[in-house]
């Protein structure tokens, strides 16, 4: 973290005005930001999350999801951080968050914690499927809107969207249009109830807390089928047994989920196919 910044974060008019930074380290957690630990005077921890002015709407769209998630999570077994402060400071995005324990641990209570969730905000649902703003699916966009049907919302908001980003590598949107026209109704058959979703529940955003409370962190929140949760964990792996049968026990999935498992995993498949291009055609630019 540059000097200007640590001291634009003390400031009078900065988010720790009042505060005295005894020492900041670099640490893992910023795939596309960077995340710090800042060791504040008396003892007090806080974890920060710092980019360019232009990361603001992602930080924004974070904030916005972790007080979704937080406010039907069950805090006995499942932690979601409150966001403490979220401001542009000497010209870069900066969001604070309270520094959590992290711990290799069992991983029941991080599946029975979500599953509370889904149910929970299951049983209050808002009749539709969909976010109110566009948002973010890691640093790609995530439109937002509403359907009142699955089918419509998940190939609506979710693969057309991608597959017109991925248009470019030559792929043909008519001929893939019948496909996503049958995905509908097929999808529409399940006829799941809107639960608040964590929307990009791999690994690296789930963890365990050192009091053994699963955590959730940098969500890509909406109201979907709670299925798409579960799918993903299996995407790139990092979730045990405990996390599954944590979850079974609160709220068991349909016999047939596993059928859904593939479509809904092509959605952040081809998202980060994207994300993979861009990164390369940036590595690839001579300076």
């Amino acid at each position: 973290m540059n000097e200007r910044l640590r001291q634009g974060l003390v400031a009078a008019e900065g988010p720790l005005s009042g505060e005295v930074i005894k020492d900041v380290d670099c640490v893992a957690g910023g795939c596309i930001h960077q995340a710090w630990c800042l060791q504040l005077k008396g003892g007090r921890q806080l974890f920060a999350k710092t980019g360019g002015a232009d990361a603001l709407p992602m930080l924004k769209v974070e904030v916005e999801g972790l007080k979704a998630l937080k406010a039907w999570a069950d805090p006995e077994v499942l932690e979601v951080p409150e966001p403490l402060a979220f401001d542009q400071v000497c010209g870069e995005a900066v969001l604070l968050l309270p520094w959590l324990d992290f711990w290799a641990g069992n991983q029941a209570s991080l599946g029975r914690g979500l599953a509370l969730l889904h149910r929970a905000s299951a049983a209050e649902n808002p009749g539709r499927f969909g976010w109110p703003v566009d948002g973010f699916i890691g640093a790609g966009s995530q439109p937002g809107g509403w359907r009142e049907e699955w089918g419509d919302a998940f190939v609506t908001l979710r693969l057309r969207p991608q597959l017109r980003e991925a248009a470019r590598w030559g792929l043909d949107l008519v001929d893939i249009e019948p496909i996503l026209s049958a995905l509908i109704p097929w999808l529409d058959r399940h006829q799941p109830s809107p639960s608040l979703v964590h929307g990009d529940l791999w690994s690296g955003n789930a963890n365990v807390l050192s009091d053994g409370r699963g955590v959730l962190l940098d969500p890509a929140t909406w109201w979907a089928d709670r299925e798409v949760d579960l799918a993903m964990t299996q995407l790139f792996g990092g979730f045990s047994q405990d996390f599954y049968i944590g979850y079974e026990k609160v709220w068991p999935l349909p016999a047939d989920a596993s059928k859904r498992v593939e479509v809904y995993n092509l959605y952040h498949l081809i998202n980060h196919a994207i994300s993979l291009e861009a990164h390369i055609e940036v590595r690839a630019k001579p300076f």
